[in-house]
Parts: C-alpha cells; sequence; structure tokens
C-alpha cells in the first residue's frame, strides 16, 4: 500500500482524538453516492484491521472509489485486548472478558502480523496492555484510523436484492444513541466470538444456591464477568473448564482461596500453577455439595467459576433475519446462515456466506477458526476476502463450493472429528495448513501477485516442536529475575525467533539436567 504523508500525519491525529478528525483527514475514498464499490466490516479488533488493511493494500487502480468503512462499537482498537470498566452484574453483559492478570498463553512472535514484531523489551508471554497497545501500533503504521467509526454499533443486517444483485441494508447506532441506515454491497464481520458466554447449567444448582446456610453467598458465574482473584480470599471454589481461561482462574484464584478444585471433562490443556486438586465433570449439586461424575463431592464450596467457553452468535445478522440459530443443530437453511452455537454454516473456508439469498462475495467473517493464531491467520483471511471481493469470480459457483464444503466435512468426520461439534476449530496444528491453501489457491487462479513462497513462515512451524519448555524456561527465567536480560537487544523478527528457540534450548538442557520429564504441552489459544 502507498503511504501518504497526509495519511499518516491524519491517522496520528486519529490515534490521538479518534473521531474528532478535521474534515481534510476524512478518508479518500469516493462517497458513498458515487463509490464503485462499498465495504463495511464490523469489528476493529484483529480481524477487522486486517481486513481493513488487506482492501488498502489492493491495486489503487482497483479500490480508488471504494467506500470502506470499519464500524466498532468500543473506544478504541484491540477487541478482546482492549479493557473495559468494571462488569455489571449478570446477566448484563461486559464489554470484554478481559481481566486484568490476563497474560497471553502464546509467544508474542506467534501472535504477530507478518512482518510487524512487537517492539524491543515486551516480554515474551506479556500482559493484555501490550497487545492492545501493539494494534493501535498496528493501526497508526498502516494508516487505518481514519476509516474507523468508534462507538458506532451495528444493530441490524439484512440483504435487499436477489441472489444475483442487491445491497446489505445495515442500521447503526452511534454513542449518542442517534440510529442511521446505510446501504453496502459487501459486509465483512470481524468482530469476534467471546461476546455470548455459554452457561452450563446443572441438576440441583438452585437448591445448593439457596442453602449458604449462614456461611458466604454462594454464587455461579462465568469467566465473562471474573476480574479479580482475590475476591475469593478463604474460599472453597470450583473452576469448570480445562480451557485457558479455566486454567488461568483456577492458578489465580489458587493464590487466595481456602481450597480450589479444577473440574474437567477431558483431560485439560494444560497444567494450573498452584494447589489445585484436579476433579471430573459435575454430575449434578445437593443442598449442601458438589457432586462428580466419579461420585466423589467437594463440600463446603462457596462458588463456581465457569470457564466453558462462548456460544457463537452473531446478532445483528439474527436481528436482521440473515442467521437462524439452532443449537445443536446439523441442519442447513439454504436461504439463511446457522449457528449452532459452535458453527456457523454453511461456510466457504470459514469466510464466505453460501447462503442461496445474495452472491457468494458478499458476505464475509474473518476471524472465526479457533486454535488459529489470530493475526496471522487473520491476514491470511483477509487477502482472500479481500481478493474475492474485488474480483467474484475467483470463486468456483456456489454448487461446487457447497460440495467442497461437504467434502472437507468428511474428511474431517473420517479423522474422528464431528464438524458440526469441533465447528471453525483449526484441529491438529492444521491453521498453518489452512493459511497456506488460501493464499496458494489465489495464486494458483492469478488471483494474487508476488512471490510464489508460502504465506506462513518456516519458524512459526518449528516453534510448536518446543513451545512448551519455552513456556517453562521463561517462567523460569522470569522468576530468576534474568527476563529483562535474555530481552535485552531483542528488535527484529529474526532475533525474537532466535530467542524463543535459545529459551527453549536452555530450559530443556536443565529438565534434562535434573531428569525432569513433562508430557507434550498442547497449544492452546
Amino acid at each position: 500500500m502507498k503511504f501518504e504523508p497526509r495519511l499518516l500525519v491524519c491517522s496520528l491525529l486519529g490515534s490521538l482524538f479518534f473521531r474528532l478528525l478535521p474534515l481534510g483527514c476524512l478518508p479518500p475514498h469516493g462517497s458513498q453516492r458515487d463509490a464503485s464499490k462499498s465495504i463495511a466490516i464490523v469489528g476493529a479488533g484483529s480481524a477487522g484491521l486486517a481486513m481493513l488493511k488487506s482492501l488498502l493494500d489492493l491495486p489503487i487502480e482497483t479500490r480508488a472509489d471504494w467506500d470502506i468503512v470499519v464500524y466498532e462499537q468500543r473506544r478504541d482498537v484491540g477487541g478482546i485486548w482492549l479493557p473495559g470498566p468494571s462488569p455489571p452484574p449478570p446477566p448484563e453483559l461486559p464489554e470484554t472478558p478481559l481481566y486484568p492478570l490476563l497474560h497471553t498463553n502464546i509467544p508474542i512472535p506467534m501472535m504477530t502480523y507478518p512482518g510487524f514484531p512487537f517492539p524491543p523489551g515486551t516480554p515474551l508471554f506479556p500482559l493484555h496492555e501490550y497487545i492492545q497497545q501493539y494494534h493501535r501500533d498496528y493501526a497508526t503504521l498502516h494508516g487505518l484510523w481514519p476509516y474507523i467509526k468508534f462507538n458506532h454499533t451495528v444493530l441490524s443486517s439484512s440483504w435487499v436484492g436477489t441472489p444475483q444483485a442487491g445491497h446489505w441494508e445495515i442500521v447503526i447506532e452511534d454513542h449518542n444513541g442517534d440510529r442511521a441506515k446505510r446501504a453496502f454491497d459487501h459486509l465483512v464481520v470481524g468482530s469476534g466470538h467471546n461476546h455470548e458466554p455459554h452457561i452450563v447449567v446443572f441438576a440441583g444448582q438452585e437448591t445448593w444456591l439457596e442453602n449458604a446456610k449462614g456461611g458466604p453467598e454462594r454464587e455461579i458465574l462465568h469467566s465473562m464477568w471474573y476480574r479479580d482473584p482475590s475476591r475469593y480470599v478463604n474460599r472453597s471454589v470450583v473452576v469448570v473448564g480445562g480451557g485457558a481461561s479455566g486454567l488461568d482462574m483456577a492458578s489465580q484464584v489458587s493464590q487466595y482461596a481456602r481450597k480450589i478444585y479444577l473440574s474437567t471433562r477431558s483431560p485439560p490443556e494444560g497444567a494450573p500453577t498452584g494447589p489445585v486438586e484436579m476433579k471430573p465433570g459435575i454430575s449434578h449439586f445437593t443442598s449442601d455439595d458438589v457432586v462428580f461424575t466419579d461420585g466423589s463431592m467437594a463440600r463446603d464450596v462457596d462458588t463456581v467459576l465457569l470457564g466453558t467457553g462462548y456460544d457463537l452468535r452473531v446478532p445483528f445478522l439474527e436481528e436482521g433475519g440473515e442467521v437462524i440459530v439452532k443449537p445443536r443443530s446439523n441442519e442447513t437453511d439454504e436461504r439463511r446462515l446457522t449457528t449452532n452455537l459452535r458453527y456457523l454454516f454453511p461456510l466457504h473456508r470459514h469466510i464466505f456466506s453460501l447462503s442461496e439469498s445474495y452472491p457468494t462475495n458478499a458476505l464475509a467473517f474473518i476471524g472465526l477458526p479457533i486454535l488459529a493464531l489470530s493475526c496471522p491467520s487473520d491476514t491470511a483471511q483477509s487477502i482472500y476476502a479481500s481478493s474475492i471481493i474485488a474480483n467474484g469470480s475467483l470463486l468456483a459457483p456456489r454448487t461446487e463450493l457447497l460440495s467442497q464444503l461437504a467434502d472437507s466435512e468428511e474428511d474431517l468426520r473420517r479423522r474422528g472429528y464431528d464438524p458440526y461439534y469441533i465447528g471453525h476449530r483449526m484441529v491438529d496444528n492444521s491453521t498453518f495448513d489452512y493459511q497456506d491453501g488460501l493464499i496458494e489457491t489465489l495464486r494458483l487462479k492469478k488471483g494474487l501477485p508476488g512471490k510464489n513462497t508460502p504465506f506462513v513462515e518456516p519458524w512459526r512451524r518449528e516453534t510448536i516442536i518446543y513451545i512448551g519448555s519455552m513456556k517453562r524456561g521463561w517462567r523460569r527465567l522470569e522468576g530468576l529475575g534474568l527476563a529483562e536480560e535474555w530481552l535485552d537487544g531483542i528488535e527484529s523478527e529474526e532475533e525474537w525467533v532466535d530467542l524463543m528457540r535459545r529459551v527453549g534450548e536452555w530450559q530443556s538442557d536443565w529438565e534434562t539436567e535434573h531428569q525432569l520429564v513433562f508430557s507434550d504441552d498442547m497449544l492452546i489459544y
């Protein structure tokens, strides 16, 4: 993308003052009336920023008079990494599930947009504030601020037209509560999937909640509302779920609680730190006890924290009648997309809607893949989507795309996975092949210029081999007070990669010397 000095100045002003831009800093594209193509992007997290940059990276002669707008309902970029105010009590949803002690659980070089490393001095597994600033830096470097409308919430979106032509009618509400309606040729959803908590209900829990017997008030709380582990001083706590949020809550609360259990239906995706007692899944509650599936019980429990994930919902498309909610369903609706709360379908390669109501490049989703390393995956998806928005003929006919989707789902079944249960998870570390496959497809169809090299850098694949020892090594370095010394002089992407490799080797040598054996760490993110 050619970078103009005026745009740099406007972007810097935008990063400081957000929507208070002078008229001369309006985006250098045509107005809605004279634009040859109009595109709305929902969300300014990692997915929305990647999509915006990919559109702006298209040849200037292609997108010169396009109307591109990003609607972000919050005050800044960064998505889930942007802190919010103190959460309201349930059932009102917080702005974000972010909790103050959240660190990344993968090393930051693995999280980067390609070619844009974190600044020197960033810890290898930093607090959330470093990630949010990284997104702000990315928006400033690439001149993205003028295109983003902050404090603008998309309330509904519906297609007006035929399967061949038409537009999206989008209703937006600003921070003053004023509503407006706009029409766009293309809609890109990049608003993430950590908004609607999946709250498990157990038999007997209401009786248990009401039977505190003069002790502390009992509660069952989803991680969406979790913030401060010190709140659980001298409490007995059961954490449900062995994913990233469950492990974090168990590890953090164990420093304060009188007793803590981690309940999981399957082996957890890592090991919690601290004195945590492992338990199988919860069977039911009695008036006094939490009963687990192996028949064991936890007595005197005060709090149950649910690290049970999120339901896949798209409220503004549901409001517009374009997405229907059918829990646990695997039945496709020809005219609308379906979410069974784990899987949104039918989609071409987790990106383009295959609904028969509109053209195949009219509605795209960026950022749905889970276990995908968001920034590089979002970038590969965005390059694919922007190229196809520019040239819809790069996509095969809808019937052929549906057949490809059926073949992909059948391949997952042969490998032992139910595609309607795993949803958009990149199982078996398939995210790298997925990203390379998107870019290779464009190149084969002459839809993307450039060198015929893999999109995924080899070092990203190699890092998976030693990521477990690297995590343990970094924790040990921090405990020894040596982390800053190891970070000294690390600036380029190559130096970050070398740092990860050295930390992993240093820890492996130490573990071998002390005859310590660890099971393979799963990559969770």
